[in-house]
């Protein structure tokens, strides 16, 4: 790449039956930017856990609203920026519930934690929240 940071962004609406467009976005962006199969499966994963909790959590089920999503392609890293204009988080009650409870759900933050190499939360925006999640780029990746 020529440039220090390259700038893509994604609106969808908040319904789950869009969630399926992240799957090409990121999988196409990924693989062409030199990330493994694996990690741009992983990376996938944590946007779409992300945008899971937004619709729950922050819009409660309704399927009218928006989510806005930035990926910033830097050298040394991958930051995907996702924004909410919903309900904030209690940032203290962000927490995975237990991995030995095993039942369906809960698991989303857990997830995202463990895929990528940030997560950051910002709810000071007048309204909903901005999280931010990167990912390092590998040796093969900062050489393509």
């Amino acid at each position: 790449m020529d440039t220090a940071a390259d700038c893509l962004t994604l609106s969808i609406p908040s319904h789950p039956c869009y969630l399926c467009v992240l799957q090409g976005f990121f999988g196409s962006l990924l693989a062409g930017l030199g990330f493994s199969s694996a990690d741009g499966l992983q990376v996938t994963l944590a946007v779409h856990e992300a945008c899971t909790n937004i619709i729950v959590h922050s819009y409660q089920g309704d399927t009218a609203q928006r989510i806005d999503l930035t990926v910033l392609i830097m050298p040394e890293e991958l930051a995907v920026e996702i924004r909410d204009y919903g309900s904030k988080p209690d940032l203290a009650a962000i927490q995975p519930r237990a991995l030995h409870d095993v039942r369906p759900g809960g698991l989303g933050t857990h997830f995202m934690r463990s895929i990528m190499d940030t997560v950051v939360y910002d709810v000071s925006p007048d309204t909903g929240t901005l999280l931010r999640m990167t990912k390092r780029r590998s040796e093969s990746c900062t050489s393509s």
